[in-house]
């Protein structure tokens, strides 16, 4: 419980520290392969990004859910959303992460994970897309974290594929399929080169 209030306080004060109009951070999709035991991550596809301070977050992009927004976030504008609720990780189920695309820096702090792609869980951001603010955006409760070399000794384990982040994954509607296109995408690129080796050095810096 101690890592998980750790990771929720960095993910808060890391953004709000971190210039909207900052170079967006080393993002990375992680892939479970077919034999991960975590019940958590079994089959998920994950953004993964790195704080200023070097902490591991992310949101799992295939797992929608069927709680409704109005459940967790009370708000009015929250009644009218009729979109799925992803669950974002396992880390503050309770809390609300956006993420979303805008050619425009948001004015309450964010992560940019991609160009023109920012992640946060500050209300003024999420209360924004309701009223129209971005084009693109996906809710999630939660989120993933990862301690300090956790994940670099995941993927060392061979825990997971790593594919690069591209924006065309992040907002996909129907992600009943996705884990197992990127799988057979992961598998058959691979062929033994060195996209493990290349993540575990990006999350190391």
């Amino acid at each position: 419980m101690a890592l998980l209030r750790f990771l929720s306080r960095t993910l808060l004060l890391a953004a709000a520290l971190l210039p909207a109009h900052a170079e967006p951070l080393a993002s990375l999709i992680l892939v479970a392969k077919p034999g991960l035991a975590d019940p958590n991550f079994r089959e998920t596809v994950v953004l993964v990004t790195r704080t200023p301070e070097a902490q591991t977050v992310g949101v799992i992009l295939n797992r929608p859910t069927e709680v409704k927004l109005a459940d967790l976030w009370r708000t009015p504008a929250a009644s009218g959303y009729t979109g799925a609720l992803f669950f974002g990780g396992p880390v503050m189920r309770g809390t609300i992460i956006a993420l979303w695309r805008s050619d425009k820096a948001p004015e309450a702090p964010a992560f940019e994970v991609l160009e023109h792609v920012y992640l946060s869980m500050h209300p003024k951001s999420i209360e924004a897309l309701f009223g129209g603010a971005a084009p693109e955006y996906r809710l999630f409760a939660g989120f993933s974290g990862w301690g300090p070399r956790q994940l670099e000794g995941e993927i060392e384990r061979e825990g997971w594929y790593v594919l690069p982040a591209r924006e065309e994954l992040l907002f996909r509607k129907d992600t009943e399929g996705l884990w197992r296109e990127l799988v057979e995408r992961a598998t058959g690129a691979r062929a033994g080169r060195g996209p493990r080796r290349d993540a575990v050095a990006i999350l190391a810096q």
